[in-house]
């Protein structure tokens, strides 16, 4: 093959003449750079063999000096033995020269780099290498690899790196001012994996600071027995001393300690940030494991409680270990579980509302185990050994109880249409002077809807009152006699259409397996009896009568127990009641409509029940008529009146009870109600008004959220 001289530099006053020619580097052979493809992968001759080992070993020494970049690319394809195909819109001189012979393999090196320099990057796509602006070679790349980066150079890769324990967002921002502009970082975090496409030397780099970066957060979990503290109560203080030295400020990494206190095994569980923190927690746990006091002082200890009630865990407790626990010094019959009743209150204590504030509770006497209410705490008497049985007994028990959120829902729709038409006269017959005359005519219906009772209203001189026509479409008849006029027909057409659509939801919150009640309503008076004394002289007379207040409206009553998986068992009351119109004046009281559910239920956490309801439907007919005459065809119609009416009404009671865990549910819950009734209000605002000065109305000021647990500031008075 011809080869010619390269161009000499302008700047150059000589130029190093090439120690060989291209046709004798196009001779000279090179180790491959990248795995083979499917088709060199074919067994090759023992010959071909020796010729490429014979091509790696010989050195090559470089002279392109300003040589055109496509010729270049030509010449290293002879060396490597691998087809290079130049992108059009790659452009240029390049200069790859060296001082001493190099092995094939360091030559292409350079000429990569003389590449990159140039802003020209090569990529491997399916076997054939293409040289390509740099912008455009991390969409070209065809060499995907996973792990551990195994290539040279500045050819341009796509590496997967699978982390450990780091998040890959985390890295990406520490890493992506450290690849090249035109190149790509992308975190998944669903397999914790980053994709990186870039040149391979400096992948190589990235991998090493990987590796640093993707390490445990925390040092593996300990677990310290101890030997004479309790580990409930030193568990509280280990970590407050913790916490006291981590660090605060935003995005600084955390060096405090995790500390959970093992009741079962009297053992501390410790994870630390590093193991220099958990050198130092080690350290002070056997500081604080030391024995405490010896004597009768040593055997009281007091244990305050955080959630359960001091009362009843004393006497679960007392009943629990009082078969063989006695105290020092103190009788068997002490040592029997005793427990202090409870005040109950008393059942019309809801109505009365003056009732002053029960007393605190008294301390709880007899046996080892006392329950002091005032600071909810136990006072327990015991030697060591049981009283470590007892402090893990407790421990167990003194949870957080998780609450329910439970909401009713009472939907009542009431519907009736009614329907009447008849017709009503009377006459009389008889001339002036006679003595007697014939009266005669039909009446249908009581009070106003009766024409004699209409044809008798009113003064004397007008037998008919203006304020006497019923509902619906009178039409009335008049005539004259002995001077006064009186009703002589009524037809009468009515039809009444009324609807009721009311929807209750009584909510409340109540602890596991503890009963809870709301009522909504009010509270009537109902007479229960009598007494009318006229006294032993005169005409004095001196009533009295007793009184029973009764809760009426709305009356809900629950008591949940939460099982395994979030099922809620619920026992559940529910009464609807209301006062009937118009019968307050009863002497014996008034009459009440009642609706009531009283059942046992399993329900999920969430799920939406129905506990019962009604659904009616009733038609009543009736017909007012004048016998043979009312069933005449045609004319029969004045004399008879008829009526219909039909009704339906549904009552359905539905319940959806909520679990509630934690404080943050609750705390979620409570500011999602709060925010509702805040909207309500808002909406609810007066329009804007000159003339009157009140142009505002109540409104709740906005809930604390940035601090869970914080009740709301007082709404300013207006």
């Amino acid at each position: 093959m011809k080869t010619s001289r390269p161009p000499r530099s302008a700047d150059r006053p000589q130029t190093r003449r090439p120690i060989r020619s291209l046709a004798l580097l196009s001779a000279a052979l090179t180790l491959p750079l990248w795995p083979a493809t499917a088709q060199d992968a074919a067994p090759a001759s023992s010959a071909a063999v020796r010729r490429n080992a014979l091509k790696a070993s010989t050195p090559v020494t470089l002279n392109f000096v300003n040589a055109d970049v496509e010729a270049v690319s030509r010449a290293f394809a002879l060396m490597i033995d691998r087809q290079i195909l130049v992108d059009p819109r790659v452009k240029g001189v390049i200069t790859v020269y060296s001082e001493q012979p190099l092995p094939v393999r360091e030559a292409y090196l350079q000429y990569l780099a003389a590449l990159r320099g140039l802003g020209f990057a090569i990529v491997d796509n399916a076997g054939l290498l293409k040289v390509v602006p740099e912008a455009d070679a991390k969409l070209q790349a065809g060499t995907v690899s996973v792990g551990p980066v195994n290539q040279r150079g500045d050819q341009v890769i796509t590496q997967i790196f699978r982390l450990t324990h780091e998040n890959p967002n985390n890295l990406v921002a520490v890493l992506r001012p450290l690849i090249s502009p035109n190149n790509t970082i992308n975190a998944n975090p669903g397999n914790s994996t980053l994709v990186i496409t870039d040149y391979a030397d400096n992948l190589s780099r990235i991998a090493k600071i990987i590796a640093a970066l993707d390490l445990p957060a925390a040092t593996d979990v300990e677990v310290i027995p101890l030997q004479h503290a309790i580990a409930a109560d030193l568990a509280a203080m280990v970590q407050k001393l913790g916490d006291a030295n981590a660090a605060t400020a935003p995005g600084a990494p955390n060096t405090g300690v995790s500390v959970l206190a093992d009741s079962r095994s009297n053992a501390l569980i410790i994870r630390a940030a590093n193991p220099a923190r958990l050198a130092g927690i080690r350290a002070l746990i056997e500081r604080l494991d030391r024995p405490g006091l010896s004597g009768p002082a040593g055997t009281i200890h007091v244990v305050y409680l955080k959630n359960a009630d001091a009362a009843k865990l004393a006497a679960v407790l007392r009943a629990a270990f009082g078969g063989g626990a006695t105290s020092p010094g103190a009788s068997s019959s002490a040592a029997a579980p005793t427990a202090s009743p409870s005040p109950s209150p008393s059942p019309n204590a809801a109505g009365v509302a003056t009732t002053p504030n029960a007393p605190s509770a008294q301390p709880s006497t007899g046996g080892f185990i006392q329950a002091d209410a005032a600071t909810n705490s136990l006072v327990i008497t015991a030697a060591e050994p049981l009283y470590r049985q007892i402090r893990g007994v407790i421990d167990q028990l003194d949870g957080r109880r998780a609450q329910v959120f439970v909401e009713s829902m009472i939907v009542e729709m009431d519907a009736s249409k009614a329907a009447e038409l008849g017709f009503q006269w009377q006459g009389l017959l008889g001339n002036k002077g006679d003595r007697f005359g014939l009266a005669a005519g039909t009446n249908f219906g009581a009070s106003g809807n009766n024409i004699l009772t209409l044809s008798q209203l009113g003064n004397g001189s007008t037998g008919l009152s203006p304020s006497a026509a019923t509902n619906g479409l009178n039409v009335g008849l008049l005539q004259k006699v002995n001077g006064v006029y009186t009703l002589g027909a009524l037809a009468r057409f009515l039809e009444t259409v009324s609807g009721t659509n009311i929807l209750s939801t009584p909510n409340l919150v109540a602890l596991d397996n503890e009963e809870a009640k709301i009522v909504v309503g009010q509270n009537v008076p109902f007479v229960t009896g009598s007494f009318t004394n006229t006294g032993t002289s005169g005409s004095t007379v001196n009533p009295f009568q007793t009184v029973e207040r009764k809760d009426v409206g709305l009356t809900l009553k629950i008591k949940p127990q939460i099982g395994e998986g979030g099922v809620v068992r619920m026992t559940v009351f529910q009464e609807n009641s209301s006062v009937v119109a118009n019968s307050t004046s009863n002497a014996n009281g008034p009459t009440t409509n009642k609706s009531s559910v009283e059942t046992t239920i399993v329900a999920d956490d969430g799920q939406i029940m129905v506990l019962g309801g009604q659904m009616k439907d009733q038609y009543d007919g009736g017909q007012d008529k004048v016998p043979l005459l009312g069933d005449l065809p045609g004319v029969g119609n004045l004399f008879r009146s008829e009526s219909r009416k039909r009704s339906k009404s549904v009552l359905l009671v539905f319940l959806r009870p909520v679990v509630l865990r934690d404080a943050q549910t609750a705390q979620s819950l409570t500011l999602d109600r709060y925010e509702a009734i805040r909207a309500e209000q808002q909406g609810a605002q007066p329009a804007p008004s000159q003339v009157m000065p009140i142009n505002a109305g109540p409104v709740l000021p906005p809930a604390k959220a940035d601090k869970p647990g914080a009740a709301p500031s007082p709404a300013p008075t207006r």
